[in-house]
């Protein structure tokens, strides 16, 4: 046996030791994990024209009502549709919203996701930059995944019990670094659009 198999043996209390001579392969099985079987799946978002998503995740079922208000109570005309996957109990996807269009999206795309907890939000009129504190502030909200516009690919991993969110890739990878002309771009944009005298 080699040093790091005989640093495993005083662990017998919690795992079961698994020696297989022929292959000389060291199986550390725990107790109450007899086999894991482990998915990454990634499912694909792509907001339409002039939509933003706000993927995040909460704990309670109360969420969609919750988030429902601070979304008008924050921005006079937005639209929106979310949704709440429930993770316990029937394991429904609750959803809400005040635009029909944007909450079959959400709906759907959350059932898609079907993930413990998380929630998605189809979002028009408005940008997350005006949301996102009033959103946080939630109580039963614990994470933001991200906040966009851009194409969205969601990485899921998935075991016998249910779907975990790992991560999401928020549009493209960097293709350079800025220079003194995309430096005066990026802040006449923001002047034109309103965001900075």
């Amino acid at each position: 046996m080699t040093r790091d198999i005989l640093s495993f043996i005083s662990l017998e209390s919690f795992y079961k030791l698994d020696l297989q001579s022929s292959k000389k392969t060291l199986n550390l099985i725990h107790p109450l994990i007899f086999r894991i079987k482990l998915e990454l799946k990634i499912v694909k978002i792509e907001p339409l024209e002039g939509m933003n998503i706000i993927i995040g995740q909460s704990h309670f079922i109360k969420t969609v009502e919750d988030i429902y208000e601070v979304l008008v109570n924050s921005v006079p005309n937005i639209k929106f549709g979310l949704a709440f996957c429930e993770s316990s109990g029937k394991c429904l996807v609750r959803h809400e919203g005040n635009d029909d269009e944007l909450r079959r999206l959400a709906t759907e795309t959350a059932f898609k996701l079907s993930s413990g907890h998380i929630f998605i939000i189809f979002m028009k009129n408005a940008y997350p930059i005006n949301v996102l504190n009033r959103i946080r502030e939630v109580p039963e909200v614990c994470n933001i995944y991200c906040a966009t516009a851009n194409p969205v690919e969601v990485i899921l991993a998935e075991t016998d019990q249910g779907r975990g969110i790992l991560g999401v890739i928020d549009g493209f990878k960097s293709k350079g670094i800025e220079k003194e002309e995309d430096i005066k771009w990026r802040k006449d944009l923001l002047r034109k659009i309103g965001y900075k005298l």
